[in-house]
């Protein structure tokens, strides 16, 4: 009827009937032309309707589209997952943090390390540096110190007296063949000098240097100073040299307060005699010399700060708190220079310590030295630029002391002394 609209059969079916009613042909060739268009129209329904239904069955088999990492709203349970999984990504990354701390000091007033400034308080507050080792290619990460209980080692090393011999060595000192290893045979080959390593302690300013001291000593204690690198060969005023030196001052003062003398020594210091019986009498503060003018009360020596000895007292603890103090007054100069410095103004008659100094004919050095090795005690490579340099020259030295030993116990030393010159000793 007018109006309706006609089913799509019934549509299909006028449209061919309407054609064919058009065409000129016989009956045979229309019938062949309907079959024709008859199969045309159904392979079309088939083929729509099986890409339809293949879109629906892949459609179903789909994941879901995963939300970006900043969907918020309803999103949030998602961006939690995610972020929980980079969380667990990145613990592996955490693991290779090298975490630099200081070794505490026991009884010292900041912790065993003097602040560039001079106040334990401030240092305490630049402390605490952490470095991934992904942040550097060359930087690997530090193995953790040991737990060390410092005033139980200091009892275990040190003689009657409550005294210890002591010094400091970092990984290029400690190596084998080198520094350490000669500073200790010095030992085994001088006068009376062989049960002195009984009361040594070796300091050590990083962890190469502290497997190495374990493996050859018993006494070795990881003085450890966060975000420095004290490693590698020091050169005089040159990277951390400053901050190094300063820092074993300070550490030599947490000993002092424990109530332990010591005599401190540099490892490019050979021993041949003890030093002990050659210290002035009711010596407090004791300093070698680079050069001695042949008065030890006289501020006019030249100090050098590898041999040195003081004993406990509250008056060489306060003259240790005005050195570190003193520090300020002086910035940029290491700890032998503010020395030299507050000696020649005067130590404040509040503090009380006396200061004096050691004969170079007796504790020499590449700077000065006596000849006759009937008196020497000791012999330091100062005066002496580059480690190469240094342990050629102090090779010599130690073959020159066993020579004369041998001569000595054969009758024939007279007039035998060092080879000189050598790189530095003259």
């Amino acid at each position: 009827p007018h109006g309706m609209t006609r089913p799509p059969a019934q549509k299909d079916h006028h449209l061919f009937g309407s054609l064919l009613a058009r065409l000129p042909v016989r009956p045979a060739a229309m019938k062949s032309a309907t079959s024709l268009l008859l199969g045309a129209a159904l392979a079309t329904v088939f083929f729509l309707l099986y890409t339809s239904l293949c879109r629906d069955l892949g459609a179903t088999n789909r994941p879901p589209p995963q939300q970006p990492r900043w969907t918020r709203g309803n999103n949030t349970a998602a961006v939690v997952r995610s972020a929980a999984a980079d969380q667990e990504a990145r613990s592996e990354k955490d693991k290779e943090v090298a975490k630099v701390e200081v070794a505490t000091t026991t009884g010292s007033s900041d912790g065993g390390g003097g602040g560039r400034g001079g106040t334990g308080t401030e240092e305490r507050g630049k402390q605490g540096i952490v470095m991934h080792a992904a942040q550097t290619k060359q930087q690997q990460p530090q193995q953790s110190p040991p737990k060390q209980d410092l005033a139980d080692l200091l009892r275990r090393a040190a003689n009657a007296d409550k005294t210890v011999l002591m010094t400091a060595i970092n990984e290029a000192w400690a190596a084998p063949g080198s520094f350490l290893d000669l500073f200790l045979e010095s030992f085994r080959h001088g006068e009376g000098t062989a049960d002195l390593p009984q009361h040594l302690l070796i300091v050590t300013m990083d962890g190469k240097a502290f497997e190495r001291c374990s493996a050859v000593h018993p006494f070795c204690y990881w003085f450890r100073v966060d975000g420095m690198d004290f490693a590698a060969e020091q050169t005089y005023m040159k990277g951390d040299y400053l901050e190094m030196m300063w820092r074993r001052n300070r550490f030599q003062q947490s000993i002092l307060e424990l109530g332990y003398s010591f005599l401190f020594t540099d490892v490019d210091i050979l021993w041949f005699r003890s030093p002990f019986p050659r210290l002035p009498a009711d010596a407090q503060v004791v300093m070698s010399s680079d050069f001695y003018v042949g008065d030890p009360n006289s501020p006019g020596n030249y100090p050098n700060g590898g041999l040195l000895y003081v004993r406990a007292s509250r008056a060489t603890v306060a003259f240790y708190e005005h050195w570190q103090a003193s520090r300020a007054r002086f910035p940029g100069k290491h700890e032998q220079y503010v020395f030299d410095m507050i000696v020649k103004e005067g130590v404040p008659p509040h503090v009380g310590a006396r200061v004096q100094f050691l004969d170079t004919a007796v504790f020499g050095g590449f700077c000065q030295h006596g000849k006759d090795l009937g008196r020497v005690a000791t012999m330091h490579a100062n005066c002496c630029v580059g480690l190469h340099n240094k342990l050629f020259d102090l090779k010599n030295v130690l073959q020159d002391w066993k020579t004369y030993r041998a001569r000595a116990a054969a009758g024939n030393a007279q007039g035998f002394s060092w080879r000189v010159p050598g790189r530095c000793i003259h």
